[in-house]
C-alpha cells in the first residue's frame, strides 16, 4: 500500500483526503472541516470492507498529517480512529492537539 494515491478537495469550510475509486466505486476517506485559515477539525475516517487490513487508513492519516505540517496548520482529532492514532504517534504532536 505504500503506492497509494491520495487526492485533496476542499469547498468553503469542509474537504476531505481520498483515495481514488476502487474496482467496485468505493473510496477510502478522511473528512475534516476548516475551523480557521490553520486549524481543522478531522471528523471522520472511513474504509471501506473491501480495503480493510491493508493500512489504507494509517495511509490517510500519515498523509493528513504530513499535509498539515507542510502548510503550517494544526489538527484537532475528533475522529476516533484519527485521535488513537496520534496517540501512537508522538511524532505527530507538533501538529496534532489533542
Amino acid at each position: 500500500m505504500s503506492d497509494l494515491s491520495i487526492q485533496f478537495e476542499e469547498t468553503g469550510s469542509k474537504g476531505r483526503y481520498f483515495t481514488p475509486r476502487g474496482v467496485n466505486g468505493e473510496q477510502a476517506e478522511i473528512t475534516f472541516s476548516r475551523v480557521s485559515p490553520q486549524r481543522i477539525i478531522v471528523d471522520h475516517t472511513g474504509v471501506p470492507d473491501s480495503m480493510r487490513g491493508q493500512g489504507v487508513g494509517v495511509k490517510l492519516a500519515e498523509y493528513v498529517v504530513a499535509d498539515a505540517r507542510s502548510k503550517g496548520e494544526k489538527i484537532i482529532p475528533l475522529c476516533p480512529f484519527f485521535k488513537a492514532q496520534a496517540q501512537r504517534h508522538e511524532e505527530w504532536l507538533d501538529v496534532v492537539e489533542l
